[in-house]
């Protein structure tokens, strides 16, 4: 009778065992409103929930490079519109210097105006976007220009990745947007507003009417920048959307695979709390019975 009631003893423990587990597992899918909690529960759906985590977490570093994109992009634009201004203000000038009835004087003021302007343009083309300088090609750590108008940037434009075989150069090469090359002089900006800055210290028209040729060059030339950083805006806000979208769509299927029918987990539980009472029922029942048997 010793051995028998052993062997109902260890019975009922096994089977309360595993009705405790199973209310345990039901308890945590409706704390957590998760679906799969141990590997045994969907091994086949916990590896492509851990294959669409990798591609959100490859989506949201991809949104990262395009926001980093973006903020280059637009502080380019800023910059070289306030430059494109800036040109055209001094051409308004050198037409004004130009005229017979200027003086000397008024041309020795409007020097000092294109001093102003060249130290400016200088310092726009030094623009930072979080201490990092966008036309100093991939040295970004670096001031690309001196003072006096020397590069002292790289020709490789910086660039993100904004796909998995994509890039876009959000940096630029600061020597090919202000000091191009091919025709010497004549594309500097810097050098076309230090030479108008002497010619109107030296009251020199012939000087002055040189330089505004010259700035409509300029004036086309930043115009063609601005323009390639605008097509690269809607460029980098149209993969953006598509990230979005993918970010979306794989969101959608990770929670179709980890999370829980909410309705469906609770009357789960119910249903496994009931088990549970009826088997420490049915086992206090056989155990009294058996001691009782036992005592006889």
């Amino acid at each position: 009778m010793r051995v028998a009631n052993k062997t109902i003893y260890e019975a009922i423990t096994f089977n309360l065992g595993n009705i405790t587990e199973d209310l345990s597992h039901a308890n945590k899918v409706v704390a957590t409103g998760k679906r799969i909690i141990n590997l045994s529960d969907d091994p086949t759906g916990l590896t492509q929930g851990l294959h669409i985590k990798s591609s959100l977490s490859n989506i949201e570093q991809l949104g990262r490079n395009i926001t980093l994109g973006k903020s280059w992009l637009r502080a380019s634009e800023s910059a070289l519109t306030n430059v494109q201004d800036m040109i055209s203000d001094t051409k308004s000038l050198c037409v004004q210097m130009a005229t017979a009835t200027m003086s000397a004087a008024a041309r020795a003021s409007a020097a000092q105006a294109v001093q102003n302007t060249l130290e400016e343009i200088v310092s726009l083309a030094n623009t930072e976007v979080s201490g990092r300088y966008i036309f100093a090609g991939s040295k970004t750590d670096t001031a690309p220009f001196s003072q006096d108008g020397t590069y002292n940037g790289d020709n490789n434009a910086f660039t993100v990745k904004i796909g998995r075989d994509a890039t876009v150069e959000v940096g630029s090469d600061g020597e090919a947007v202000f000091q191009p090359s091919g025709a010497g002089a004549n594309d500097d900006i810097f050098q076309t507003l230090s030479d108008l800055k002497t010619a109107l210290e030296n009251n020199d028209v012939s000087g002055i009417q040189d330089a505004i040729s010259k700035l409509d060059a300029h004036l086309d030339h930043i115009s063609e920048k601005i323009s390639d950083i605008g097509s690269k805006m809607v460029r980098t806000e149209i993969k953006e959307n598509l990230l979005q979208d993918m970010s979306l769509t794989n969101t959608e299927r990770f929670s179709n695979i980890e999370d829980a029918d909410i309705t469906e987990a609770i009357m789960d539980l119910k249903a496994k709390e009931l088990a549970y009472q009826a088997a420490l029922t049915a086992a206090a029942k056989v155990l009294n019975i058996s001691l009782v048997d036992y005592l006889k």
